[in-house]
């Protein structure tokens, strides 16, 4: 009887001999493709970033930066996330190929063929890494979520559907949802 090979898992050597562009993600050891966004995530993404780099970059208080860039957390997870937030002092360091360690905040918008790594891989990993907050932002259902990273793991500490407001602990503002979803 011949046993069957277990599937290789790439680690972030393995990923860093992809050409440049190359639309995957290594996630738990796997290449993961990702497509192109839908013009709503599109927007919606270009929408918080605006808002984070006025009130972060141009206070000086850290950098925001916008997919895709490569998030290295471990051997076996390599990200691409929509927004990164590294403030000073951040335990994450930005070098040329991309962010080592957890940036003080995550942000992924959810599209339908990224959502189960967003909502429940990819947290547990950002999780475990030490991302102090954790944003998931559903443009289709107009949902913004804010979880910190506390000793029980991620908690929900703010939330708001089509309309109101969220508020980050971590970088000590609030946004307004009729400013990430309203049309031009």
């Amino acid at each position: 009887m011949r046993l069957l090979e277990k599937e290789k898992k790439y680690t972030a050597e393995d990923y860093d001999k992809l050409p440049e562009g190359s639309p995957y993600q290594l996630i738990e050891g796997e290449l993961i493709m990702s497509p192109s966004p839908s013009f709503e995530h599109f927007r919606t993404s270009k929408k918080v970033f605006i808002r984070l780099y006025r009130l972060l970059e141009e206070a000086g208080k850290g950098e925001v930066i916008y997919a895709p860039l490569d998030l290295y957390l471990d051997e076996e997870n390599v990200y691409q996330p929509d927004i990164m937030v590294v403030l000073k002092g951040s335990k994450a360091k930005i070098t040329s190929k991309g962010v080592y360690g957890p940036p003080d905040v995550v942000v992924e918008i959810l599209s339908p063929s990224s959502a189960y790594y967003d909502l429940i891989v990819k947290k547990e990993n950002y999780q475990k890494a030490g991302v102090r907050e954790y944003w998931i932002i559903d443009p289709l259902r107009e949902s913004f979520e804010i979880y910190e990273n506390t000793e029980k793991g991620f908690m929900l500490t703010s939330s708001a559907r089509e309309k109101g407001k969220v508020f980050s602990k971590v970088l000590e503002l609030e946004l307004d949802l009729s400013e990430i979803f309203k049309e031009v």
